[in-house]
């Protein structure tokens, strides 16, 4: 039995409809191959960590809802382009809070030339002698982009602190210059917005546990990581100073609960769409020109050295 044809479609389209149909499935390939990181776990790991946590969001109403919002991300970025405005998103939070996870999300199905990543190494001895901001500045969003920082400036009021990188002074000097350098940026035109990914100790356990026993996820762990668990109180109590002193009408933070982190991706991208007020923008028609046959060209047959072997 023929399935039904979507609306304004007739016979004719049937090529086209079925080419549509492979390139979604393989656009959810790709959701799931991202979605295998979780899966990849000794079985006892399984087996605790699903004793820990409650049921999970269903699968399938995960992926519907996920695609729903990529689809608004998609009309979001339309209108920053179109508008030419100018986004900075900063996430935040403990090693493992899930920060990774909802930046490939948000970023997954749009533009990189209008919507970047930015995760900076350590800073190198050059730019130790900089101004703290420095190093930063060169990749905030000219108009018509959004950059989306995988930590940021605050590395400072947190690691920097808490590892010993910076001195008291230090911090002090950045608790008095970040809230007038993001001051600084909301005048200029860049919206800021600024997430932190809340996960508990139990959590923050099991993921690093789920990492020590996983290969593919072991490039994760560094030893400032490891660190991270011997300080799980210094990091507390250096979030929470860091929370009341940064926390302007400018630039306020948005907290994520993220011990579930397929309902903390749904939630933070729902949240950051609720804070534009995008709406459709103009879109010039596009036509696919027909080709042009040239009968004089007779296309020349390549070496086959030079081909990738086909061993899939």
């Amino acid at each position: 039995m023929s399935r039904p044809l979507p609306p304004g479609h007739s016979a004719e389209d049937g090529p086209a409809l079925d080419w549509l149909e492979a390139e979604l499935a393989d656009s959810l390939d790709e959701d799931y191959e991202l979605e295998l990181e979780d899966a990849q776990l000794s079985q006892e790991i399984a087996r605790i960590y699903k004793e820990k946590h409650p049921a999970g969001i269903d699968r399938r109403a995960y992926f519907q809802s996920l695609i729903r919002l990529q689809s608004e991300l998609i009309r979001l970025q339309d209108w920053v382009l179109y508008h030419r405005k100018k986004v900075v998103v900063l996430f935040e939070g403990r090693d493992s809070a899930g920060k990774g996870g909802v930046i490939k999300r948000i970023s997954q199905r749009l533009n990189p030339r209008v919507v970047r990543v930015v995760a900076l190494p350590a800073p190198s001895d050059r730019e130790k002698t900089q101004w703290y901001f420095q190093r930063y500045v060169p990749h905030l969003p000219a108009g018509g982009e959004i950059v989306l920082f995988d930590r940021s400036w605050y590395n400072r009021a947190g690691v920097e602190r808490v590892m010993g990188f910076a001195s008291e002074d230090q911090v002090e000097q950045f608790f008095h210059d970040v809230p007038e350098f993001e001051r600084m940026l909301v005048r200029s035109g860049i919206t800021v917005v600024k997430y932190w990914f809340s996960i508990t100790d139990e959590e923050q356990q099991m993921r690093f546990l789920m990492r020590i026993h996983d290969p593919m996820k072991q490039w994760k762990l560094s030893p400032m990581d490891l660190q991270s668990r011997v300080r799980w109180e210094h990091y507390t109590k250096a979030k929470e100073e860091m929370m009341a002193r940064t926390n302007i009408p400018e630039a306020p933070w948005y907290i994520v609960e993220g011990n579930d982190k397929k309902r903390a991706r749904l939630n933070c991208i729902d949240h950051l769409l609720g804070l534009f007020p995008y709406e459709p923008v103009p879109h010039e028609d596009i036509t696919l020109p027909d080709r042009v046959f040239n009968p004089d060209y007779e296309r020349a047959v390549l070496p086959p050295e030079l081909y990738v072997p086909a061993k899939y």
